[in-house]
C-alpha cells in the first residue's frame, strides 16, 4: 500500500478530533441522555470535617460557566478517580455527565475507604457523616439551594440512611438497592453466602491493588470468583472470610452474630431509616435480576402506603452485568430527567405514568400506573408425572422425592446472585442432578403474560425439622434452552408452615417478581429443589449456620387429590 496524501492525513486527524470533542454528545445521542450543556471544572482531593474529628475525602465537579446550579451528593466506598482503579473511574464518569448538564457534583469516599480517615463498618456512621456532608455543602459559597442523591447499590443505601433527616433534600434516586439491609443479607430468612464472601473479597482486593496500574487494577474482576471458590464450600462459615481474604472481618463475622429474624441490630438500622418520614421525591431504579428487588419492591409499597408518590423503573439487568452494572446507565438517564423536574422545575421532563417495566419474552418496555397491576390469578398444578398442569391431579397418594445433602448443595445458577455470572442463564445442567424435581407445562399455542409476585404452594415432607425448600420458574424455548426467571426459598424451622393432619406441612415460597411473556411455541417449566448454594447458605440440617455438621434430609413433595401444589401466575391481558 502507497502513503497516505497528506491531506487525507489532516482529514483523518481533524475528524479524530471532532470526535473527541464531541465524544460525550455523541454518547449521549447513542444512550438516550438530554445533551451536555457545559464544559466541566473539578476541585479535587477535598477534606471535609465529621463532628468525631475523623476527616472524609470528596471531589467537586461543577460547570465552568458561573450560575446557580442544584447539588448532586453521591457517597461511595469503592473509590473516587482514578485512585479508586475501575470503580473509581465509572463514579468519575458519571459525576462528569450530571456536572456538564448543569449540576454541582460532590463524590466521596466513604468512612474507613482510600482516602477517608476512620474504619470502615457497614452502614454504621453512614447517617451521621451523611448529614455533615450535608451541612458542609450548605457552608459553600458556589451552594445555590436543592439537593439531590444519587448512586445504586451501597451508593443507594446511604441515601436512604439520611434520606428522612434533611428537609433540604429534594430528589432521590436509589437504584439497584433497598432501604432494608435485613432482608438482603439474611434473605428468607438464609444467608446469602455469595453475597457476603463476594463484597468483601471484592473490598479486600481492592486494598489490594489500590496503588497498581489501572489495568492490574481491573484483574481484580476475574481474581473475584478464584478468590471466593474454596470459601464457599468452607465450614464452619465463620471463618470462611479468612479463607477468601486472609483474614478476619470484623463486619462478616458481625453480621453472623445477629442471624436471628428481627434481630435488634437490624431494628436500628430500619427504625434509623424511617423511610414512612422520606418526603423528597423518590425514584426507585432495580432489575428483574438484582437480589435488591424484593427490598426495593417493599420500598415502593412502603412509600406508596404512607401517601407518597415514587416512581418505579424496573430492567431487566443483574446487579454485576458487565454491560451495564446495575442499570447504572438507564439509572443515569432516569436521575437526570428527575434532577431536572424536581431540583431545576423542568416537569416536562418526567414520564406522565411513575411505573416502568420492561417485559421480557416480549422485549418491551411498559408504562404503567401502578405495579404490580391488575392481573387474574392461574394456578398450573403439579402432578406426579412431572406436568404442569391448569387442572389438578385427581389420584391420591401421588408425590416425588430426593435426598438433598448439603455436602454436595445443590448450586446457584444466574438469577439473583452477586456475581458477574448472574442473570439468565440455560439452566439445564442443574436439572441432570438428583436433587432437583423438573415440572413442565404443555407446548403453549398463545402467549402467557405475566407480570407480578410469583407463588409457589408446596404440601412437604422432610426427615429433618430444620430443611430448606425452594423454587425456580423458567421458560423453556422450541430450542430446547431452558431460561431462568425468578427465584425463591422457604426456610423450614419448628412451627413455620402449615401443618396437615397427615403430618405434610403446606409452604408458600415467595419467588419474587417479574414480568415475562411466554411466547407460543414456549412452555412453563418448574424447578424444586432444597437449596441454591451459595446464594442461599445451604442449610445445615441442624438448625445453625455456625457449626460444621452437615446433615442429609429426605424431602418429599406431594401433589395428589389431598394435596394440590401449586404455581400461582398473575397473568395479565392487553
Amino acid at each position: 500500500m502507497g502513503k497516505l496524501p497528506r491531506f487525507l492525513w489532516l482529514l483523518l486527524g481533524l475528524l479524530g478530533w471532532l470526535g473527541y470533542r464531541l465524544r460525550w454528545r455523541l454518547l449521549a445521542q447513542v444512550a438516550h441522555w438530554p445533551r451536555p450543556h457545559f464544559r466541566v471544572k473539578t476541585d479535587l482531593n477535598l477534606h471535609l470535617v465529621m463532628r468525631d474529628g475523623v476527616i472524609l475525602a470528596a471531589d467537586h465537579y461543577f460547570p465552568s460557566q458561573p450560575g446557580i446550579y442544584p447539588t448532586i451528593l453521591i457517597r461511595s466506598p469503592y473509590g473516587r478517580g482514578l485512585g479508586g482503579g475501575v470503580f473509581g473511574l465509572f463514579l468519575s464518569f458519571f459525576a462528569y455527565r450530571f456536572a456538564e448538564r448543569g449540576y454541582h457534583v460532590i463524590t466521596q469516599d466513604t468512612r474507613g475507604r482510600f482516602d477517608s480517615g476512620g474504619e470502615f463498618f457497614p452502614y454504621f456512621n453512614e447517617q451521621n457523616d451523611g448529614l455533615d456532608t450535608l451541612a458542609w455543602i450548605k457552608k459553600q459559597n458556589w451552594y445555590g439551594g436543592n439537593i439531590g442523591l444519587w448512586g445504586p447499590s451501597y451508593l443507594g443505601i446511604v441515601q436512604w440512611a439520611i434520606a428522612a433527616h434533611d428537609p433540604d433534600i429534594q430528589a432521590l434516586v436509589p437504584s439497584a438497592t433497598s432501604s432494608e439491609l435485613e432482608g438482603i443479607i439474611f434473605p428468607d430468612g438464609a444467608f446469602d453466602m455469595g453475597l457476603a464472601m463476594r463484597w468483601i473479597t471484592i473490598f479486600d482486593l481492592l486494598d489490594r491493588y489500590r496503588h497498581r496500574s489501572l489495568p492490574a487494577s481491573a484483574a481484580i474482576l476475574p481474581r473475584l470468583e478464584h478468590s471466593t471458590r474454596q470459601a464457599f464450600g468452607h465450614v464452619p462459615i465463620l471463618e470462611a472470610d479468612a479463607v477468601s481474604t486472609g483474614g478476619s472481618v470484623d463486619y462478616y463475622r458481625y453480621w453472623l452474630d445477629h442471624t436471628e429474624e428481627h434481630d435488634p441490630a437490624w431494628e436500628q438500622v430500619r427504625a434509623e431509616v424511617c423511610l414512612p418520614n422520606v418526603t423528597a421525591p423518590v425514584h426507585l431504579v432495580a432489575g428483574w435480576y438484582d437480589f435488591f428487588l424484593r427490598g426495593q419492591l417493599q420500598d415502593f409499597q412502603e412509600l406508596k402506603a404512607a401517601g407518597r408518590q415514587p416512581y418505579l423503573t424496573i430492567g431487566a439487568w443483574y446487579h454485576l452485568q458487565p454491560d451495564n452494572p446495575m442499570g447504572m446507565f438507564d439509572s443515569f438517564r432516569e436521575g437526570i430527567d428527575w434532577f431536572d423536574s424536581h431540583l431545576k422545575g423542568h416537569k416536562q421532563r418526567i414520564r406522565p405514568l411513575p411505573v416502568k417495566i420492561f417485559v421480557m419474552g416480549a422485549n418491551q418496555w411498559r408504562d404503567l400506573p401502578e405495579f404490580p397491576p391488575p392481573a387474574q390469578t392461574s394456578a398450573y398444578f403439579l402432578r406426579a408425572d412431572g406436568r404442569l398442569d391448569t387442572k389438578p391431579e385427581r389420584i391420591s397418594h401421588a408425590s416425588r422425592s430426593y435426598r438433598y445433602d448439603p455436602a454436595d448443595p445443590t448450586p446457584s445458577v444466574g438469577g439473583a446472585e452477586f456475581s458477574f455470572h448472574g442473570g439468565p442463564h440455560d439452566v439445564r445442567r442443574i436439572e441432570a442432578r438428583s436433587d432437583v424435581l423438573v415440572y413442565t407445562s404443555p407446548v403453549l399455542r398463545q402467549p402467557l403474560e405475566i407480570i407480578g409476585y410469583i407463588q409457589l404452594k408446596l404440601y412437604v415432607h422432610s426427615s429433618l425439622i430444620h430443611t430448606d425448600f425452594h423454587g425456580r420458574l423458567c421458560d423453556v424455548h422450541p430450542s430446547g434452552k431452558v431460561i431462568n426467571l425468578c427465584e425463591g426459598l422457604y426456610r423450614i424451622v419448628p412451627g413455620k408452615g402449615e401443618l396437615q393432619p397427615d403430618g405434610s406441612i403446606l409452604i408458600e415460597i415467595d419467588l419474587w417478581a417479574t414480568a415475562h411473556r411466554f411466547l407460543p411455541g414456549h412452555a412453563l417449566r418448574l424447578h424444586v429443589s432444597s437449596g441454591a448454594h451459595p446464594h442461599w447458605e445451604r442449610n445445615h440440617g441442624t438448625g445453625s449456620l455456625l457449626d460444621s455438621e452437615l446433615r442429609p434430609a429426605d424431602q418429599t413433595i406431594f401433589h395428589d387429590a389431598g394435596h394440590h401444589s401449586a404455581l400461582v401466575l398473575p397473568v395479565v391481558k392487553w
